[in-house]
């Protein structure tokens, strides 16, 4: 059975990403991308589907675990009976054959140790053939293939299809396995790596990266860590970012909202740039631009929401019923039907971070990409008033006019209409021709809102026209520069939320039991929408409350400092696919708001910065 979400690590080299638990087990795994199958899937099953193990072969005492400072480097100290031993996980970055490498270092005494690894690729589904002499081993199964080195005999257990060791490693030892990718038709890889200095030249990449941080404040090891798990999150060959590394981690346990997050949301993509480039990340914003040009070359209309990690664009959804799930939550799915759903907001979100690039002179070096602009919001000019699925991707049958959407439609304008303003001399002619235009569609979207929005009943913006329900989403409008958060509705939109949407003080995205998803059962609290209640408390000097809600969020983080994308105060777990990057991106940005409401300092929020009509 997999571990509970808290107690697994993250590893990367900016490709993929392994989850390995406490215990030393590395459970998840795809390779060569973080969105191919998965060759070690315990995660969403059991021992069968796949995993690899190096534990004590002896009672332990105690465990500490950590990453080394400022790195993607884990740490884990084990206290046994007769003496103390560490592993350390890591992956180096820039490898070609994606090595995994795993070193067990003896700091005292002498510990009993074994290795047990059993790969299961497709999901779990396929055993791999075996081959093994010594202290090497190949694993190949239809194009692909892994290979293994281990520092001790390797014993093959032909009838289960797996490989262990058994050894001892004694204080000042350090012991290498190493596991590498290849294709099956391709020749293996015969070199063996130099684990002492990739480990090196591992965290000198790290810090280095970490070098380049902005940020050095009262949060700095919590916005530091969600930053490199930000970065550990980016596919860097193509410079698409996915939402999280892992798919069908229930939102709630044994229920059906399990959904694979392997993808490029463009919205998702567009929040985590915004983090990364206040915490001085210009580079990543760059490779996203070129990511983002890409992807949604053609028609506005055949735009979608979400991009594989090259821009792919089919991401069928199918289930998987060999997997039992994480703790029996089913089905487990690969691919995502949300792909080709309609949701009106990502063109306001898309602008919005080109937008917030141009103005932080992160993309001065390149035209601005005025043929884009044009069609997106002509695009929005024709289809504003259509029904959509919204921000949360419902899957009822029942489109409906969200607020968050037309919130979004307004800010996709309101950006179009900036870039004109604020670039008049470069702007060509029949843009220029349109801003009278859109000047007029950005206050005719707006009047709509404050209209239609606004529930005069419950005295809050709504989750949709004409619906009394609370949505978290509404949240956003200050962030956005459509209304101050000292607006009255603004002040009582929150004040509604914090009686009517919120669970042990955390925020729901919406309330569930209204059927308006069209799916069964509950939700824990989402995590980005509490950092969001944080914002609008700092940007209204309700400092002390924004400080005493950061505080506790930031101490739900695991032991490695990470979030997953939801959070149930009963069982007191993290639920939903982890890590997530909405989650950390939230406490990247309220960190950042509230030292420099504290400071003085204005923040890299140019949109709440100059709301264009109160």
């Amino acid at each position: 059975m997999a571990a509970p979400l808290e107690q697994y690590g993250l590893i990367g080299d900016t490709t993929t990403v392994a989850l390995i638990s406490s215990s030393g087990s590395l459970d998840w795994l795809c390779l060569p991308r973080i969105d191919s199958d998965a060759c070690f899937a315990k995660l969403l099953g059991n021992d069968a589907h796949g995993y690899w193990s190096i534990r004590p072969a002896t009672k332990i005492q105690g465990t500490q675990k950590r990453y080394r400072p400022d790195t993607l480097v884990l740490e884990t100290e084990l206290t046994c009976d007769n003496g103390r031993a560490r592993i350390i996980d890591f992956m180096p970055p820039g490898a070609a054959d994606h090595d995994i490498i795993r070193i067990v270092e003896g700091l005292e005494g002498e510990v009993p140790m074994h290795a047990d690894l059993k790969a299961r690729f497709a999901y779990g589904n396929l055993i791999p053939w075996i081959r093994c002499e010594a202290q090497r081993a190949t694993l190949v199964s239809g194009p692909d293939a892994l290979a293994y080195e281990s520092p001790v005999p390797i014993r093959p257990d032909w009838d289960a299809a797996r490989l262990e060791s058994d050894f001892v490693v004694r204080a000042g030892q350090r012991l290498p396995f190493t596991l590498a990718f290849y294709r099956s038709h391709e020749r293996e890889p015969h070199h063996s790596v130099d684990a002492e200095r990739e480990l090196v030249r591992t965290e000198h990449h790290w810090r280095q990266w970490v070098s380049h941080c902005s940020y050095d404040g009262a949060y700095r090891d919590a916005v530091v860590r969600s930053l490199i798990t930000l970065k550990a999150l980016t596919h860097e060959p193509t410079g698409g970012i996915v939402a999280a590394p892992t798919t069908s981690l229930p939102e709630e346990l044994g229920g059906v909202r399990n959904w694979d997050y392997r993808f490029c949301w463009l919205r998702d993509a567009s929040l985590t740039l915004d983090a990364l480039m206040r915490g001085g990340y210009f580079e990543e914003a760059r490779a996203w631009r070129d990511w983002l040009l890409r992807a949604v070359a053609g028609a506005p209309a055949e735009m979608q929401l979400m991009y594989g990690v090259a821009g792919e664009h089919r991401l069928t959804e199918i289930s998987l019923p060999w997997l039992p799930g994480y703790e029996e939550s089913r089905p487990v799915r690969i691919g995502n039907a949300a792909y080709d759903q309609f949701q009106l907001d990502i063109y306001g979100e898309m602008l919005n971070t080109m937008y917030e690039a141009r103005e932080h002179g992160v993309v001065d070096d390149v035209p601005i990409p005025w043929d884009m602009i044009k069609v997106i919001v002509d695009f929005v000019e024709a289809n504003w008033q259509r029904t959509d699925e919204g921000i949360w991707e419902i899957r009822s049958k029942n489109r409906l006019h969200f607020t968050h959407s037309k919130l979004m439609a307004w800010v996709a304008v309101d950006r179009g209409v900036r870039f004109i303003e604020n670039n008049h001399a470069r702007a060509p002619e029949p843009l220029k021709n349109r801003l009278y235009r859109w000047r007029s569609l950005r206050e005719e979207i707006r009047a709509e809102i404050l209209t239609r929005g606004f529930n005069q009943r419950v005295g809050a913006f709504t989750q949709s026209y004409g619906s009394e329900a609370l949505d978290a989403s509404v949240l956003l409008i200050p962030h956005m520069g459509f209304l101050p958060a000292t607006d009255p509705r603004m002040l009582s939109t929150v004040a509604a939320i914090e009686r009517g949407l919120t669970w042990d003080g955390l925020v729901l995205r919406y309330a569930t039991e209204t059927g308006v998803d069209g799916l069964a059962g509950h939700e824990a609290t989402f995590l980005i929408c509490s950092f969001w209640l944080v914002d609008n408390y700092t940007m209204v000097g309700r400092l002390d409350d924004a400080k005493a809600l950061l505080d506790r969020l930031i101490s739900l983080r695991s032991t490695y400092g990470l979030l997953a994308e939801e959070y149930h105060p009963g069982l007191q777990r993290q639920l939903g696919n982890f890590p997530q990057a909405f989650s950390h991106v939230g406490l990247i940005n309220s960190v950042f708001l509230l030292e420099s409401k504290v400071s003085g300092r204005k923040v890299a929020f140019p949109a709440m910065a100059e709301t264009s009509m109160h």
